[in-house]
């Protein structure tokens, strides 16, 4: 039946395919940058793992490359120490895991005032070139004082002495927060240890400086006391007995 452009059906005609054109338009644009944002940011996470391991990316290196040579990603469960072997680490959410009540649990010593925590972690074992193990890469986040910060611990093979550290998101006050990301502040962690001889975390931020031959501290920033302690209570949460501590002790004895 022929009806006139000018009608009201016509009207309606043309209305309903423009919303619907415009729907599909919308849709498949939403679905391109979904897809670019999940690279982007699994392009960031490489980048920041093998920061946080050291590993030189200088000159025309491509991360992508190094990190699928030399990095094997595990995803670990806190409370047993297990690695999930099935699972495809690179895609996980850990902080959908950790607001998602059915994937995580209220710490029950919240010194990170994190609130709740996933059960299951991401952790990145590093190679060199020899395929000897040159380091294991742990996320940590936890409050400093406006904002959650959020970075990467590398610790050497012997689980104890630090690598780096990468602290890649955070909201403190800009101008003072900013050590943070200043590498002549970071490079204090290199080689700081984790653990006293006891095996309890030892590792501090500490205020006026730490001393000389002091193995387990590093420097506060004036002006920034309360965000240096938020991430002093932030590593003591993580390498506990809440954090990667069950994880370590496996893999050491798996390493006997």
């Amino acid at each position: 039946m022929a009806f006139k452009k000018d009608s009201f059906m016509g009207t309606m005609i043309f209305t309903v395919t423009l919303c619907l054109l415009c729907s599909f338009m919308i849709t498949g644009t939403a679905e391109v940058l979904k897809e670019r944002k999940l690279v982007k940011k699994r392009d960031e996470l490489m980048r920041n793992v093998l920061l946080a391991a050291d590993v030189d990316l200088s000159g025309d290196k491509d991360f992508r490359v190094l990190f699928e040579k030399d990095v094997k990603p595990l995803l670990v469960s806190l409370d047993t120490g297990d690695i999930d072997s099935n699972a495809n680490v690179m895609d996980f959410d850990p902080r959908m895991a950790a607001i998602n009540p059915d994937t995580s649990s209220k710490p029950k010593k919240d010194t990170a005032k994190i609130k709740s925590r996933a059960d299951q972690v991401r952790v990145f074992k590093v190679f060199d070139d020899n395929g000897k193990l040159r380091s294991i890469v742990v996320p940590i986040y936890g409050k400093g004082l406006w904002s959650m910060i959020y970075g990467f611990v590398a610790l050497k093979p012997d689980l104890n002495t630090i690598e780096n550290v990468v602290i890649y998101e955070h909201g403190e006050t800009p101008g003072i927060g900013d050590f943070l990301n200043d590498p002549e502040w970071t490079s204090q962690w290199h080689n700081k240890q984790i653990f006293d001889d006891k095996g309890k975390v030892a590792f501090k931020v500490v205020k006026g400086g730490a001393k000389e031959g002091d193995v387990h501290g590093v420097d506060a920033v004036s002006g920034a006391t309360l965000t240096g302690r938020g991430l002093q209570r932030t590593v003591q949460f993580w390498f506990g007995h809440e954090g990667f501590e069950t994880f370590f002790k496996k893999l050491k004895a798996s390493e006997v």
